[in-house]
This record gives C-alpha cells, structure tokens and sequence, in this order.
C-alpha cells in the first residue's frame, strides 16, 4: 500500500508541474498586452555565455502596449535587439542607447485567430503530458501486482489516477479557455 500512495503521489506533483509548464507557455503567447514574461524565453550572449534576458537586464512595462528592458551593462543593447530580432515574437525592438523599447502592436483579427490555435496547440500538449503520466503511473501499479498487491488495492489506485487525469485536464480546458477569452477580447 506504501508504495502505491508514493506512486499517486509522484503522478500528483507530475500532473501539477505539467499544468504550470503549460502557463508559462500560454504566459509566452502575447494577447496585445505587454508582459515581462514574453521575453522569458530569451537569451543574451553575456560574455561568451547564454544568459536569460532577465538575468542580463531589468524588464518592465510602462503601459499596457510597451515593454522596457534596461541592460545592466550598456553594451549589451546591440546584443539584446539582435537576441529579438532572432526571438518568434515578431517585434522589432528600438534603442535609444539606454534602454530597450518594444511596442506591442494591437492585434488583427487573424493574429488572434492564429494564438489562439497556438494556444489550443499548447493546451493539447499540456494534456498529453498528463495523459502520459497517467500511463506510465498505471504501467508501475500493474508491475506491483507481480510483487504481490492485491487486486484491489491496484483497481482503486488506477480509478484514483484516472480521477486526477480528469481534474487536471479540466484545468488544462479552463485555462485555455481563459487565455482564449484574453486573447479575443479587443
């Protein structure tokens, strides 16, 4: 039984840090808004080394449409416009010599359309993480019966799994449903 409880327990965290890995890559699709997060994916060329963006400069917004990255060294701006410039996001990044500024154009209707197939594409993903984790918890239960737990005690640990499957992809259809509405909203 021991073992059992470990084994829910780890489909537990497994599921949990699969529906957070599926926000932060919703939190990656802009919707018109600027967010800090959108650049989270990012890196800088930091003395030869890749480096994050957010840990090479400081990144804020001054509005709701502009996004401000403040290098902490000044002549890592060059390296952070090209970073972009190579990024998916589709921006173009403007320097004053202090800063970084990108302005988050208003979205077109079939730039909506397109994120939020990008976002059902992600929230699928997110799903079949879940899925896998299921079977791959189902498959361990299933090789204790071989050393010796009942029956039982495996068919209940099973129904339990298939019960936290469920839960955590109506998470994963709320939250896509969440950034959907976001994203429509003009």
């Amino acid at each position: 039984m021991e073992e059992i409880s470990m084994y829910l327990d780890e489909a537990i965290e497994l599921m949990d840090k699969a529906i957070k890995h599926t926000g932060l890559e919703f939190n990656k699709i802009r919707a018109g808004k600027a967010t800090p997060s959108m650049v989270d994916g990012i890196t800088v060329d930091y003395y030869g080394v890749p480096t994050p963006l957010n840990q090479a400069a400081t990144v804020n917004t001054t509005d709701a449409r502009t996004l401000i990255i403040r290098p902490f060294e000044k002549k890592l701006i060059n390296d952070i416009e090209r970073a972009i410039i190579n990024s998916d996001l589709g921006l173009s990044p403007q320097s004053d010599g202090e800063v970084v500024r990108l302005v988050i154009p208003p979205l077109n209707e079939e730039r909506r359309r397109s994120l939020v197939k990008q976002v059902k594409n992600e929230g699928e993903a997110g799903k079949v993480s879940i899925r896998s984790i299921r079977k791959e918890t189902n498959e361990e239960l299933r090789k204790l019966l071989k050393d010796g737990a009942s029956e039982d005690d495996i068919k209940k640990a099973e129904e339990k799994v298939q019960a936290l499957t469920d839960s955590h992809i109506i998470k994963v259809d709320q939250m896509i449903g969440e950034k959907e509405k976001e994203i429509m909203t003009v």
